[in-house]
């Protein structure tokens, strides 16, 4: 099983929701923040003053899914999420040893 988390931009949230629908993945958490990557924020100009917004708003999009849907997965993420500008984000894949399902108790991938 791997775990993908995806730092992307507030307004593909439902294009990422729509993608991973589309291949049938059901589930995933969502997380608002703000941070920085290379683009490090940028120049606001506010009733005539110019000032610098270091966090820019990001969302936080983290699934977990077997092995053999994790290619599916980032595909689907990366289509939906590609402007081809500065920020679009970035996408994390990392293993995950177990997982447990709190009300039935089923494990691994069973509990997915």
């Amino acid at each position: 099983m791997r775990k993908i988390e995806a730092i992307i931009k507030p307004f593909k949230v439902d294009d990422v929701r729509e993608a991973l629908s589309e291949i049938g993945m059901t589930g995933m958490t969502v997380t608002e923040g703000k941070g920085f990557g290379r683009q490090k924020g940028h120049t606001e100009l506010y009733r005539g003053a110019e000032y610098v917004v270091d966090f820019l708003p990001k969302v936080k999009i983290e699934i977990v899914v077997a092995d053999s849907d994790c290619e599916r997965c980032i595909e689907a993420i990366t289509a939906a999420t590609r402007t081809g500008r500065i920020g679009d984000g970035k996408i994390f894949v990392a293993p995950v040893e177990k997982v447990i399902r709190i009300r039935t108790g089923e494990q691994d991938e069973d509990a997915i």
